[in-house]
């Protein structure tokens, strides 16, 4: 039974993420970003208006395409910044993944993600984590995806600098401009 009570939650944080998603996404994707995956704290995604804490990929991604970002009362704000310029973030694992694991993406989420990419028809494409990068560049390239051959960490413990110059560069070589 407890079971049960964990994959009714799952699934209920799955349908969340994917509505406050939906509500973001740009009529046309300009640029992708493919992080790894959500988080395991239920109350936190990049797509929640309501973030109170550990929200660096949206705040470092949100500075890096717009230029600033605001306070955490507005991040409704920033979200349809953000939008507005035409970038959409997914993740390659719809699934959390805890810290520990030792396979961080399936061999099975992988083959997915060059469909779920193209079906978005983005203008360019930016992998967030080195990990993601080594696994994903590959079969995106050759699915004819734009690719940009920019590997950076993400944006946490102690990496925000690094991640701040390197996606600076992907956006750069992207074309990007909000």
């Amino acid at each position: 039974m407890g079971d049960m009570t964990v994959s009714a939650t799952e699934d209920e944080f799955l349908l969340r993420r994917k509505a406050a998603a939906e509500k973001y996404r740009p009529a046309k994707v300009r640029l992708l970003l493919v992080a790894e995956a959500p988080p395991c704290t239920t109350s936190r995604h990049f797509y929640f208006e309501d973030v109170r804490e550990q929200d660096s990929l949206f705040r470092y991604v949100c500075k890096g395409v717009t230029g600033s970002v605001s306070a955490r009362e507005r991040k409704a704000d920033d979200l349809a910044r953000l939008r507005d310029a035409g970038a959409y973030l997914i993740e390659a694992s719809e699934d959390p993944i805890a810290d520990n694991a030792k396979v961080r993406l399936t061999p099975a989420q992988l083959a997915a993600l060059p469909a779920r990419c193209a079906a978005l028809k983005p203008e360019a494409v930016v992998l967030i984590k080195s990990n993601v990068f080594d696994l994903a560049y590959p079969a995106l390239k050759e699915a004819g995806l734009n690719v940009v051959d920019v590997r950076m960490p993400f944006p946490g413990s102690g990496q925000q600098k690094k991640f701040e110059t390197l996606f600076a560069q992907a956006l750069e070589q992207a074309g990007f401009r909000a």
